[in-house]
């Protein structure tokens, strides 16, 4: 298929309004769950935070690249060094986010375009979308 080439393809506005108001209302439970998803993850971080420490501590004798640093103006000793990995999987691994994590700024202009798009939607009397009006609301389906 050449790059060229446009495709036209007309949509029910019913279907579009549908999956925008599905979209709409995704976004307002990925909202809502962020706070309690993103403490789960911090929670999760810090006990592998725990998990590498004891790795760490265990494998210093293979430490290598060893480096320190004293701060005498509050007291601390920085101790860096490297550690051979042989096997990734002895390693615990780093919890990833499950979730996009969403700014108070991306979810207003979000939710307030497909607000308008699906009141615009509703509004018209055409039986089919185009594929330029599908195409700008399709980033949100």
């Amino acid at each position: 298929m050449s790059r060229g080439k446009a495709i036209s393809v007309k949509i029910a506005t019913p279907k579009v309004i549908k999956a925008l108001e599905g979209a709409l209302a995704k976004l307002e439970l990925d909202w809502t769950s962020q706070e309690a998803n993103e403490a789960k993850y911090e929670k999760a971080k810090e006990v592998w935070r725990k998990q590498i420490q004891a790795f760490a501590i265990e494998n210093i004798k293979k430490a290598t690249n060893f480096r320190t640093s004293y701060r005498s103006y509050n007291n601390t000793l920085n101790i860096d060094y490297d550690i051979v990995v042989a096997n990734e999987k002895d390693m615990p691994s780093e919890p990833e986010r499950e979730f996009e994590l969403l700014h108070a700024h991306e979810y207003r202009t979000q939710k307030e375009e497909i607000a308008n798009a699906i009141r615009i939607l509703k509004m018209t009397d055409e039986e089919v979308v185009n594929t330029s009006t599908y195409n700008a609301v399709a980033r949100y389906l």
